[in-house]
């Protein structure tokens, strides 16, 4: 199936809310960094990707959208592959982002510093980050640069920005369905990310 919504958003951006959100308002399954966890042997599909082969229509053969890394990173070639697909942009404060992203993605113990059979996937993730991932100035201008690249290149009729606490209301506004009676989801907090972590089985 063809993706509906291309999400843009780094991660730390209230991305795994916003894929059970979508999965509420039936434009699931919703494609998110814990479905390569989920299914291990894709990584090797998204490593192709970043090598100039990718298989967009494998990678996304079960699910309808996508929010999260490792899309996130290949935003602008998966939104023209599927240009019938709208575009979801999440953001928050930059400050807050690069604190986020310190205390768990991009944390001296977390995922993407661990060796073992996901390094090589990571790696393609991480190189648009060089030597920088723990400066600040650095990390919130490329988070400032990614938005402005994102306004710049999708039509604003096709894209929605979504800042973190928006609710239901816009989201469901720009999807065309109906507010649903259940409060907005809340997930994966810095909290519930730290603790996961930590009774997370090794990967290497």
């Amino acid at each position: 199936m063809a993706l509906k919504v291309v999400g843009t958003g780094l991660g730390r951006t209230g991305t795994k809310s916003m894929q059970t959100a979508l999965n509420m308002l039936g434009f699931g399954p919703c494609h998110h960094m814990v479905e390569v966890f989920a299914h291990p042997e894709s990584r090797f599909l998204w490593i192709d990707a970043a090598a100039g082969k990718p298989d967009w229509d494998a990678i996304f053969a079960n699910y309808q959208s996508m929010v999260d890394y490792p899309g996130a990173h290949h935003w602008r070639a998966i939104a023209a592959h599927y240009p019938d697909a709208k575009v979801l942009h999440t953001v928050r404060d930059p400050d807050q982002w690069f604190e986020s992203t310190q205390a768990t993605i991009f944390a001296p113990d977390g995922p993407t510093s661990k060796p073992g059979p996901f390094g090589p996937f990571f790696a393609t993730i991480l190189k648009s980050f060089g030597d920088r991932l723990h400066d600040r100035a650095f990390m919130t201008d490329y988070f400032r640069r990614h938005t402005e690249e994102v306004i710049r290149t999708i039509p604003a009729e096709r894209l929605l920005v979504y800042t973190v606490g928006d609710g239901w209301e816009p989201l469901c506004r720009f999807l065309g369905v109906p507010v649903p009676a259940a409060p907005y989801p809340s997930e994966n907090s810095r909290a519930d990310f730290i603790a996961n972590l930590k009774n997370a089985p090794a990967t290497h």
